[in-house]
C-alpha cells in the first residue's frame, strides 16, 4: 500500500516570497514526508518492495567495457546546437545545452566552441608557442618543455562576449536556454601560470601590453595587458583533466580568467609582449560596439556578474501544479558569486537562493530553489551579487546604459556584446515555457 504525505507536513514549508517561493532550506529541516512531496517519490510497504520487475537488463550479462568510456545511448539526444553544421568557410558556434545538463562543470564534448576558419589538426610534436618583443631573453617552448614546468589547476568559466546577444532584440526571442545563454561554459583547465614564462623570458619595462596569437588559418589575434598575465593568466594544457579537445584549443591555449570568450586564444603559436594595443581586426570591429552615446566600449574585458535559470526553462515543461526546484547558474569575472535571489511573480517579491559549494571565483555556481507551484501564471527570473558588490542589473537598466535593436541581433558583430540582465521565463497554466521581458 502506498502513502503520501499529509496536509500539515506540506503545510509546514515557509513562504518567503510571493507566488510559491520557498524557504531554501525547507529541503533539510522538512521531515521525510515532505521530502517526498518535493521528490516525487511515494512510499510503499516492505513487502511491495520486495517485488521489483525482472527487466531484460538484469536477465543476461551486459555489454563489455570500452577503452574510452561512451554516455549510455538513452543520453544521446544531449548535444550541442550548431550555427554550421555543414562547415561552410565561415564561423561556427557550438552552444552548450545548459538546460539538459546540470552542476557546474560542463563536459568536454558539451564546452561549447567558436571557430571562424575551422579546427586545425595540429601535430603536438611540432607545435611551438614562442615570447617575444619586448622581453629580455626571448624563448620557443614546446608541449614537452612546457610540460616540465610547475602545473596549476584552477576553475575557470569562459563565456563569448556575444553570449546572449539575441537578448539585445527589442521583442523577447522565443528559444531555450542553449541558443540565448549556450556559448559560456565552465571547466578544470590545467596548465602553466603565465607569470612562470615571462619570468624565464623577462620582460621590458616598456611592455604593457601581450598580443596572442593562435595557429589557425586566420591567426586570430588579441591584445591583453601585461598587468592580467602577471596575475591569474595561465596556458592551459589540460580540460577537466584530459588534453584539450580540438575546439577548445588543442594542444594548448591562453586561459584569462573572467575576461571575454575571444581573448583566452586557442591554438596558442605566439605571445608577443608591446607597449600599445595591437588594434586587431576582432578587437576593432567586433569587440568595440558602440553604446547609446556614441561612444566605443573599447577594451572592456571583464565579463560581468550574470545568472540565468536553466530549470524550468523554455522546452521543459511542468507536469503539473506541486513542487520543484528553480535551478541555475551564476558567475561573474569579478570573483566569487555572494548572492542569488530569485523570483516567481515577474520581480515582484524575491526569495534568497541557496548556493552549492564550492563557491570558486571567477567559475559557474550552481543556485537551487524550492518552489511550489499552484498551476497559476508565473515569471521566474534569477539576479546574482558577486563579491566585489557588482549586482545584475535590470533589463531596463541595461537598455539604458547599452541599447538594444530593432531586429533580431547577430551573434557577434555591432552592437552585440556583453550582455548581461536578468532573463524570465513564464510559465503558463499548461506549464509551458517561454522566453519574455518583464
Amino acid at each position: 500500500m502506498e502513502t503520501t504525505p499529509d496536509k500539515q507536513d506540506l503545510e509546514r514549508l515557509e513562504a518567503v516570497a510571493g507566488n510559491g517561493l520557498l524557504d531554501r532550506r525547507a529541503f533539510l529541516r522538512s521531515g521525510t514526508a515532505v521530502a517526498g512531496a518535493m521528490m516525487g517519490y511515494t512510499f510503499v510497504r516492505s513487502a511491495a518492495a520486495e517485488r521489483l520487475a525482472e527487466e531484460p537488463w538484469s536477465l543476461a550479462p551486459g555489454g563489455i567495457s570500452r577503452p574510452y568510456e561512451q554516455r549510455s545511448h538513452f543520453e544521446e539526444k544531449i548535444v550541442r546546437t550548431l550555427s554550421n553544421p555543414n562547415g561552410e568557410p565561415r564561423t561556427s558556434h557550438a552552444r552548450t545545452p545548459h538546460h539538459l545538463v546540470n552542476g557546474t562543470i560542463t563536459p568536454n564534448g558539451l564546452h561549447f566552441t567558436i571557430v571562424h576558419s575551422g579546427t586545425p589538426d595540429i601535430d603536438p610534436d611540432k607545435h611551438r608557442l614562442v615570447i617575444h618583443g619586448l622581453v629580455k631573453r626571448p624563448l620557443v617552448f614546446t608541449l614537452d618543455s612546457l610540460s616540465r614546468y610547475p602545473m596549476v589547476s584552477r576553475f575557470s568559466f569562459v563565456e563569448c562576449g556575444g553570449n546572449s546577444a539575441p537578448m539585445f532584440s527589442k521583442e523577447p526571442i522565443q528559444a531555450s536556454v542553449q541558443a540565448l545563454h549556450g556559448l559560456a561554459s565552465c571547466a578544470e583547465w590545467t596548465g602553466v601560470k603565465l607569470s612562470t614564462l615571462l619570468d624565464e623570458t623577462g620582460i621590458d619595462a616598456k611592455a604593457k601590453w601581450i598580443v596572442a596569437e593562435g595557429a589557425d588559418s586566420l591567426a586570430l589575434s588579441r591584445s591583453f595587458p601585461v598587468k592580467k598575465a602577471l596575475d591569474d593568466a595561465m596556458i592551459a594544457l589540460y580540460q577537466n583533466g584530459e588534453r584539450l579537445m580540438p575546439g577548445n584549443g588543442y594542444p594548448m591555449r591562453l586561459l584569462l580568467p573572467g575576461y571575454e570568450g575571444n581573448m583566452n586564444v586557442k591554438f596558442l603559436r605566439r605571445l608577443k609582449l608591446v607597449e600599445q594595443p595591437a588594434m586587431s581586426y576582432y578587437e576593432t570591429r567586433t569587440y568595440s560596439q558602440i553604446l547609446p552615446n556614441g561612444k566605443a566600449f573599447r577594451f572592456y574585458f571583464l565579463q560581468e556578474v550574470k545568472s540565468f535559470i536553466t530549470h524550468p526553462s523554455p522546452g521543459l515543461a511542468l507536469r503539473g501544479p506541486g513542487f520543484y526546484e528553480i535551478s541555475g547558474i551564476a558567475y561573474s569575472g569579478n570573483g566569487r558569486i555572494s548572492k542569488v535571489t530569485v523570483s516567481a511573480d515577474g520581480g515582484k517579491s524575491w526569495g534568497e537562493a541557496a548556493l552549492q559549494a564550492p563557491l570558486l571565483p571567477k567559475a559557474f555556481t550552481r543556485f537551487r530553489m524550492p518552489w511550489r507551484w499552484d498551476g497559476g501564471p508565473a515569471v521566474l527570473q534569477s539576479r546574482a551579487w558577486d563579491e566585489a558588490g557588482n549586482v545584475q542589473p535590470t533589463r531596463a537598466q541595461f537598455v539604458a546604459e547599452r541599447g538594444e535593436t530593432k531586429e533580431v541581433p547577430r551573434v557577434l558583430g555591432f552592437p552585440n556584446q556583453h550582455y548581461n540582465s536578468l532573463t524570465s521565463w513564464a510559465v503558463d497554466a499548461k506549464g509551458e515555457v517561454k522566453h519574455v521581458y518583464a
